[in-house]
């Protein structure tokens, strides 16, 4: 995994600059909902996470996001029929989310002080580049591998037996992944890293799959070879997966959607979709 510290550790990160609740300001929480590749990575990432839960199919599942942010992954979990709950330390995030009115429920709260949510509640948990944040200790009280212990087993407790917590992540160093990982089994789980398109610089991607009692199982492959990659573009080219939407085109749909489902539901106007000043969380 050399390389793949190289990439990660690179000048810049987000991290290094401000602790999550102040660097996703205003200004950094409004690029979830105007720029368009931001939009169109999360959504892949989220995809891949909901593939690596392996959930039933057919079955509407009670899904937790750990940092959800604008909501960009629950609208990826709201498509595919679950309901889910998202956390974010974010004021600025949150207020996004509510003005793109997402279906999932909000929670303001710092995830190292632990998941106030009730034992056995989640059928999953998905996490979109959020969870190297806790390596960070932003004040002077903060304990990096106690606070990513209390989050863990909080977490583990939060969890079904035998369901699965997928992190897509971007550790700084092997020392990050390590100290996530040996916590993550302190509190319980098992698991381990897959790591897609390890050998491809744009492509490469870490995911911390975690499983949560219950019979042993397998850890899933990571996507490598010429062929995934291939495969991968001809079905979103193909239009399996489905177009970038813009603010506007995902209110209308999902308005839509509501009314299909007999929910009382206001009538569209020219201001449907355009951003409102002055509303907060």
């Amino acid at each position: 995994l050399a390389d793949i510290w190289k990439n990660m550790a690179s000048s810049g990160r987000p991290e290094h600059q401000a602790p999550p609740e102040i660097f996703y300001n205003e200004t950094e929480a409004a690029k979830y909902t105007s720029n368009s590749h931001m939009i169109d990575i999360q959504q892949r990432l989220s995809e891949r996470a909901l593939e690596l839960l392996a959930l039933p199919e057919d079955i509407s599942c009670y899904i937790l996001d750990i940092g959800c942010g604008s909501g960009l992954s629950g609208d990826v979990l709201t498509e595919a029929d679950h309901v889910w709950v998202g956390i974010d330390i974010s004021p600025s995030m949150l207020d996004v989310a509510v003005e793109r009115e997402v279906e999932g429920d909000l929670v303001l709260g710092d995830i190292g002080n632990g998941l106030p949510f009730r034992p056995g509640t989640f059928d999953g948990v998905i996490s979109i580049s959020a969870l190297q944040w806790l390596c960070n200790a932003d004040k002077k009280c903060h304990s990096p591998a106690k606070r990513i212990l209390k989050f863990f087993r909080t977490m583990y407790s939060i969890m079904k037996n035998g369901s699965r917590a997928i992190f897509q992540l971007y550790p700084e160093n092997s020392a990050q992944l390590e100290l996530l990982t040996q916590q993550a089994m302190k509190a319980g789980f098992t698991g381990g890293l897959v790591v897609d398109f390890p050998n491809s610089s744009k492509a490469k991607k870490i995911f911390l799959c975690l499983f949560c009692g219950g019979p042993s199982q397998s850890l899933p492959a990571g996507l490598g070879s010429e062929s995934d990659i291939t495969n991968s573009r001809h079905k979103f080219e193909k239009g399996s997966r489905k177009a970038l939407k813009t603010s506007r085109d995902w209110v209308l749909e999902k308005k839509e959607r509501w009314r299909r489902r007999g929910r009382e539901t206001r009538p569209d106007t020219l201001y449907t979709g355009r951003k409102r000043r002055g509303h907060h969380f």
